[in-house]
């Protein structure tokens, strides 16, 4: 199946299991999706099993959603507890769709509790409360954790979602044949002598691997041994980037984890770093490999040469979390991280040139093959060694893989007979189901309603409308015929009592100075002050100080603290 059949389907309201090979597109199929919705207004609930996963697709993972945490299963009290839990109940009832990726990581267990919990609160005995839920994943890459853990396609909540299964078969990473075909041989595990011979020849010694390219292991600590040893050998002052966080501080940690660039970056010039961030107009996208050649003189930001040649200078760039429509946390950090090493849980998503990869201690099914597809091709693959587990996949995918093909194939027939005038119409029936527009709209969100214009007297209020509406400082300016200084006076009444939100500040604040924000911020909490004069000259007159109060304005949603 297409990504565009698999998207058409998504759009008519049904339950979808978005499934396909490392490479498919999946993330970019379920984003597309998610974009549509918002676009009608309507926000989908974004969840993941993994924290990682989760910060990929700004969402929270489906424990952290549902209220359930680390339980293993749900007493009635329980149950009853979550569905009297203000935030859990106010996320489920304002969801239409729920959205759930790497699947493969999430336990039968948990898949259960999750929609008695939906159906607690929605109280609909329908599967999930009547809510579309949409999983995505790869069941032949990492499983659950546990002894006694099943996949969730294990759980009674599964057959009763009577999944639509959308399998994608176009390949978008890999285009080595060659490589494609041992690929698919450790997917159905009949990865044999002949596999083996070829992968012997891509196994060198660790003194032998190209420099600058990143090293794939199993476990944590080799990946801080060879990250902290290669740094430490550059010569040179390192420089320290700093992350920059706003929001609820459950959700603040949650993003913090599941964020690949780490609370504190080192970098020294020469360092072999890796983005983790997409940015297809300046040119990278997360495991894009470059290396840092030098520091901008103005802002200190790292300049990173990839293998293209390309030089790209790296500024901040944001990561959040959102539930229900609103943002509910974000940090914001150059996107960046030591990429010498990384462990193959972390490059699950990721798409490398090349790698050096150590699968002499993996010990779940489906790592090998996790670490091997995020390789493009084979003559990008440098393999340290190998154990006999290396090259297994799940022995209970290879049946129900058939069947996931086949329940996939029926799906593209079923949809293949409906006229195209009835899908439009199941489409727009659905978007009119969970409250959406039919016709896209572009929706700005504002903190906070206006009143009506005759019961504002003071100025701070008059200020208040015009950010309501949607102007800028330098429009706010024009129109109130006051001095910048001013204006930014009432700012500063506005935040102390509550009456703007972050994300309205954001809007109205130069997008050059909001990505400069963690440099700056790093100052104030440096020199441990809220003063104006220290921080201006620290920069030495870098920064204006109608610029520093505009700054200083975000620290009082407690960024940095």
């Amino acid at each position: 199946m297409t990504q565009e059949q698999a998207l058409e389907i998504l759009k008519t309201g049904v339950n979808v299991f978005l499934t396909g090979e490392p490479g498919s597109g999946k993330t970019h199929t379920v984003n597309q999706y998610a974009d549509y919705l918002r676009e009608h207004g309507i926000a989908p609930a974004i969840t993941a099993s993994t924290g990682i996963a989760a910060t990929h697709l700004n969402g929270i993972t489906i424990h952290s959603w549902a209220g359930i945490g680390i339980k293993e299963h749900l007493s009635k009290r329980d149950l009853e507890k979550i569905a009297k839990t203000s935030y859990v109940k106010k996320r489920v009832l304002k969801a239409k769709v729920l959205i759930i990726d790497e699947i493969s990581m999430l336990e039968a267990g948990t898949f259960t509790m999750v929609d008695l919990v939906c159906k607690q609160i929605l109280e609909n005995k329908e599967p999930f409360g009547g809510l579309q839920v949409v999983v995505v994943g790869d069941f032949f890459q990492l499983p659950p954790i546990g002894n006694q853990a099943q996949f969730a396609f294990a759980s009674p909540a599964w057959e009763k979602a009577n999944f639509a299964v959308c399998y994608l078969t176009e390949q978008y990473r890999q285009d080595d044949a060659s490589f494609l075909t041992m690929l698919s041989a450790i997917r159905t595990n009949s990865f044999d002598n002949k596999h083996l011979q070829v992968i012997k020849n891509r196994v060198v010694e660790f003194e032998k691997t190209p420099k600058n390219i990143t090293r794939i292991f199993s476990h944590n600590m080799d990946v801080d041994r060879v990250n902290s040893q290669e740094l430490s050998q550059l010569p040179g002052k390192p420089e320290f980037f700093y992350m920059f966080s706003r929001g609820q501080r459950n959700f603040v940690e949650n993003l913090k984890k599941g964020c690949l660039s780490p609370e504190t970056l080192e970098l020294k010039k020469d360092a072999c770093v890796m983005f983790t961030k997409n940015n297809i107009k300046e040119g990278f996208v997360n495991g894009t490999i470059g290396k840092v050649i030098g520091f901008n003189e103005e802002n200190n930001y790292p300049i990173v040469e990839i293998a293209t040649g390309e030089q790209i200078e790296v500024s901040p760039m944001e990561w959040t979390i959102e539930d229900g429509g609103s943002i509910k946390a974000r940090i914001a950090q150059v996107p960046l991280r030591l990429a010498w090493a990384i462990t193959i849980h972390k490059s699950q998503g990721m798409s490398l040139e090349g790698a050096v990869i150590d699968l002499q201690k993996t010990f779940e099914f489906g790592q090998g093959y996790v670490a091997l597809s995020r390789v493009r091709r084979l003559s990008g693959l440098y393999l340290l060694g190998h154990n006999q587990k290396a090259f297994l996949t799940h022995p209970q995918m290879q049946q129900q893989d058939q069947v996931f093909r086949e329940q996939s194939q029926q799906a593209q027939k079923n949809f293949s007979l409906i006229p195209k005038e009835k899908i439009l119409e199941k489409q727009n029936n659905f978007l009119k189901a969970c409250g959406g527009a039919i016709e896209k709209q572009a929706l700005r969100q504002v903190s906070g309603q206006a009143q009506n214009k005759k019961e504002k007297t003071s100025t701070y209020d008059k200020t208040l409308a015009l950010i309501a509406e949607g102007k800028n400082i330098e429009e706010i300016i024009r129109a109130r015929k006051l001095t910048k200084g001013t204006i930014i006076s009432h700012l500063e009444n506005l935040v102390l009592k509550d009456k703007i939100s972050y994300e309205t500040l954001e809007q109205l604040i130069d997008e050059r100075l909001i990505l400069r924000m963690p440099e700056i911020s790093k100052v104030f909490r440096e020199l441990d002050t809220d003063k104006l004069q220290p921080v201006f000259e620290k920069f030495q007159g870098q920064y204006s100080f109608d610029e520093l109060r505009l700054a200083r304005l975000f620290l009082a949603f407690g960024i940095d603290k």
